[in-house]
């Protein structure tokens, strides 16, 4: 048992510190020896005592180690705690990292909850598929969900014609003809206008580059047009407002071209 007639007021023991903030006395021990929290004084008996100063650089590290920092990253991180001023600081940098973990967990949590969610609805084991809403997920791509929807020769050929930077540039130019034609929708433009014929070869471009020319890809991407009941909301409204427009537009385009691409194409 300590003898704690020995021990200064205001101080404590390597045991009592480690109580006090649910460590271990080895934890305490080991930082010690790695010089990140060296206790602030020394008992009669030889016991290594800590203060209530000390308890706060303890906070500090044990905050950081917990936001996954490791203990040199800490160690070149820990500052004197002299003056209000500094340990104001010191707080204020701690909640800045804690926000930014606070972020981070969030943002992991929506991507795993995205993706058990669109692996309930595949319904079937499919790990290149999985890989693939994972990729999509990690670079922030709000169309993750659009995978679930292709079969085995659409997800080939995605993975072989586009990487990250051209295929974000595809779906950047579906959202922006999206919005344009429910504009042109809403402001009753007819299909045939000039305005409205812009719009139809921007979108057989779009599909043009997404097919690289292979037409017997029509039926797929025509596949998934119709499958808006599990689209998310915000794209089902606008590819919803854009099919009948753009569909007409498209008449009018192909007959000015003299001739039909997709013509022959079983849809």
């Amino acid at each position: 048992m300590e003898n704690n007639k020995t021990i200064p007021n205001g101080y404590m023991t390597v045991g009592e510190l480690a109580k006090k903030m649910n460590t271990t006395v080895r934890t305490l021990q080991y930082y010690d020896k790695e010089g990140l929290l060296t206790p602030s004084a020394e008992s009669e008996g030889g016991r290594r005592l800590y203060n209530h100063k000390d308890m706060v650089r303890l906070h500090q590290i044990l905050s950081m180690k917990y936001l996954g920092f490791s203990l040199d990253d800490i160690k070149n991180r820990l500052i004197s705690l002299e003056t209000p001023d500094e340990v104001a600081y010191v707080l204020t940098e701690q909640a800045e990292l804690v926000k930014e973990k606070i972020n981070a967990l969030s943002e992991a949590l929506s991507a795993i909850e995205a993706l058990k969610n669109e692996i309930v609805q595949i319904q079937t084991v499919d790990f290149e598929k999985y890989a693939d809403i994972i990729r999509l997920l990690q670079f922030k791509n709000e169309c993750y969900w659009v995978v679930k929807h292709f079969d085995e020769k659409l997800m080939e050929h995605i993975r072989n014609r586009f990487d990250e930077q051209s295929g974000t540039a595809l779906i950047n130019t579906w959202k922006l003809l999206c919005e344009e034609t429910a504009l042109l929708v809403q402001k009753g433009i007819e299909p045939e206008s000039e305005q409205s014929q812009a719009v139809a070869k921007k979108w057989w471009d779009m599909v043009t580059e997404f097919t690289g020319g292979d037409m017997s890809l029509l039926p797929q991407i025509m596949k998934f047009n119709e499958s808006k009941e599990s689209w998310s909301e915000e794209w089902r409204q606008k590819q919803a407002l854009a099919d009948g427009f753009i569909g007409k537009a498209l008449e009018v385009y192909f007959k000015t071209l003299g001739y039909n691409p997709m013509e022959g194409v079983n849809l």
